[in-house]
This record gives structure tokens, sequence and C-alpha cells, in this order.
């Protein structure tokens, strides 16, 4: 057995068992700054950009959609799309997001996606995790290699996947993890998946006693500290509810990690379901339902956080977006560009970044979707490079970032 699998998997027991340990809590609260967190989120299935943040402004959206069109912002109805800036708003589903856009902490970038033309998931979330678009042979992820690039620190911690599986986007040799709950003790570690269900007694029993040392000790003691003091778990904060879901539970989860002041830099959540084909519906339906979800879970992450928010920055991305027009079945068909926001520390929140391409048959991507005028590694690498200080060359090989987006004061 390896050391640092070793390391990995007792130390993860910290957090695994019943929630952060008191110490830790009591260091978090005492320390007025503990390192920049960036928590990156996939809406995987690829969200229909044009009814999460919805161009009203433009005339092009009139008429393509006839069942599955919202209603335009119209002051003192909640039933209808929520205006952000008179050209562009949310779906009402979003609710809960417009006091974060209203105190400019969340902010919108908009026609963003891939320049890679493929309308296939798993090749596109392949390449946006990777950082290569068009590039299946890249061995590791763009959220790796930002970990691996950062002043190295001792915590197991540093990248962290809420999921069953470590995610294409931290895979390589960072060291990151992958978490199902820390309700119990299930790690998996990216160099060692036939350890992953082994509990940290087990792990000692089977001849490690000389490995702990160091490092080793501490994770021990600290286990040994979690177990006597119960299952205790630490609540949110700030009055904060996460809807009941697997995707609130991350973020929940996530929360509880940053507060611990385990040492976290990089978290990973994701959200399936937004494959919207069939049925996907206007202010209520499919779409909404899964907005609804998304839009609680966010907020009740920043209202947990609250201050601490000031140190973490949360990127959403999806694949790749849907069809302007709706299709046959009222739903919309795989697409090119979506919407993305960034919400958070030092954000210049309040504003739609991005060029609009404009929404006239002759400005579509190939004569259908949403044109990409943003690249998606032009949006990480500057979140990358303001926020955890990793410059764009190592993050995605081969790319120059044209002038920054401006999204951090």
């Amino acid at each position: 057995m390896q050391r640092r699998t070793f390391v990995k998997a007792g130390a993860c027991a910290l957090v695994a068992l019943a929630g952060p340990p008191r110490f830790l809590v009591r260091a978090a609260a005492g320390a007025e700054r503990q390192g920049k967190v960036l928590v990156a989120v996939f809406q995987r299935g690829a969200v229909d950009g044009l009814s999460m943040v919805i161009p009203h402004g433009d005339p092009g959206y009139t008429g393509v959609r006839p069942s599955i069109g919202l209603k335009t912002p119209k002051r003192g109805e909640s039933d209808r799309a929520l205006d952000l800036d008179g050209f562009f708003a949310v779906h009402p589903a979003l609710a809960p997001l417009l006091p974060l856009w209203q105190s400019r902490a969340l902010a919108v970038v908009h026609a963003c996606g891939s320049p890679d033309t493929t309308r296939s998931h798993f090749d596109a979330q392949d390449y946006m995790e990777a950082g290569t678009p068009g590039v299946k042979s890249t061995p590791d992820g763009w959220l790796a290699r930002a970990v691996q690039a950062r002043p190295k620190k001792p915590s197991p911690f540093r990248a962290v996947a809420l999921g069953p599986q470590l995610p294409r986007v931290l895979q390589g040799e960072a060291g990151a993890i992958s978490l199902t709950t820390l309700d119990r003790f299930d790690v998996r570690a990216a160099d060692d998946a036939g350890a992953t269900r082994r509990g940290f007694e087990s792990l000692y029993a089977e001849g490690v006693r000389d490995l702990l040392h160091g490092t080793g000790r501490e994770t021990f003691e600290a286990v040994k500290m979690l177990r006597s003091a119960g299952a205790a778990r630490v609540p949110p904060a700030n009055g904060a509810e996460y809807p009941r879901s697997p995707f609130g539970e991350s973020l929940r989860q996530i929360a509880q990690l940053v507060r611990a002041g385990v040492g976290l830099e990089v978290a990973f959540a994701d959200m399936q379901g937004w494959d919207t084909h069939v049925g996907q519906g206007a202010e209520q339906g499919q779409l909404a339902t899964k907005l609804r979800e998304f839009g609680a879970a966010l907020a009740a992450f920043a209202r947990d956080l609250g201050d601490r928010m000031a140190d973490v920055v949360l990127l959403t991305m999806s694949e790749f977006g849907r069809t302007v027009a709706e299709n046959g079945s009222r739903g919309t068909d795989h697409g090119h560009a979506t919407a993305m926001l960034v919400l958070g520390g030092g954000v210049r929140g309040g504003k739609v970044y991005g060029r609009w391409p404009g929404l006239s048959r002759q400005q579509l991507f190939e004569g259908r979707d949403l044109a990409v005028t943003t690249d998606f590694r032009t949006l990480f690498a500057e979140v990358a490079g303001t926020h955890l200080g990793v410059t764009a060359a190592p993050l995605f090989p081969g790319f120059t970032p044209p002038a920054p987006l401006g999204l951090f004061a």
C-alpha cells in the first residue's frame, strides 16, 4: 500500500463519519482567512441557457418557442421571467438568486461554450473537463492541473469531488479524492480504487503501523477524537436551507468542508438531468423543476457561508446549450452556446458578460443554435487566474486567452 493512499483514506475519516470535528470548527471560527476556494458545478446534460437566462430584449426570441417560451418580465408579476437589466431576465424558478444579483455577488456569462462543434454529451463533457476542446488524449483535467500549479499544502482535502467517482476534471497528479457522502466513510482516491471501501481501522490493521507518524498519526488521533464526540453534525449557518436532493446535499457538504478549515482549495459537484428533449415546459414543468432546485441550492450555499464567501467563488458550466427553436416534442435538442454563472468573492456581479451574438437566423450557429462568443477556456482561465492565482498556460495547453472579461474587481 502506498503511504499517500493510506494517509488520504485515513484523513478523509475526519469528515466522512459525522461532519467536521469540533476542533476544526473552532479553528475555522477563529480564522479570518483560510485561503481561496473554487467550487465548480457541472450541469450535466446541456442546460438550456436561453430559458435559464432569457434574452427577452432580442426580437429573435419571440415566436421560435411557442410552447416553451417564457413570458417577458412585467413589474409585480413573479410568474414570468424576472428582469435583470432590461435585455436579459432569469427564469422565475431562479428567484432565490435575484438578491445575489442585486448585491452584485452574481454574474452571468452568456453565449459561452466550446469552440468544438460536437453535439455528443460524452465528447463535449470530456473536452470541457480536460480543458482541451477536440483533443481526447489529454491525460488529466484542468482543475487537477490548477491544484498542481498552486503551492503544495499537506492537506488531503485540497481537491474534493462530491460524487460516486472521481470526475474527469479532477483526474491527474493532484491527489484529488471523491466522497459520496460525509455521513459515512466512503472515499475514493484517484490512484487506489481497490481501497475505496475499506474503513480506516482495516487499513490500520493491514500492516501499516509503521506509517503512523507525522500526518498519519495526526490523522488517526483526529479520527479517534471525532468518534469519541459522537455523530454530531455542523448544521448550515445563517438559516440556510438546502434542497433535499443529491445536488443540494453536495453543496451543503462542500460548505461544511469550507467552514471546517480542512485545507480545501477546489471542490466539484454536478447536477444531472438537463437534457430536455421532450416536454421541457416554460414557467412550470420539467426544466422549471430542475432550475428551482439549482437556484435554491446555490442561494443556500451563499447564505450558509456568509462572510466566508469573500474567499469562495462558485462557477457553473454545462457541455453545450440547446437549440433556439423548440422541437416537435415541445423540448429542445443539442445546441451550442449556453449561459454560465459566477458567484462569490471579488466578482463584479450584477452584469451579463460576453458579446451577445443575436438570435436572427443569419446570426445563429449552423442556422439553429446560439453562437459561442466566449470560449469556456477564457472564462475558466480568468476565474482560476484571478481567484486561485494560476496562469492559463498549464491549465489550457496551446490556448492563449483574449482580453479578460473583467469579471473581478
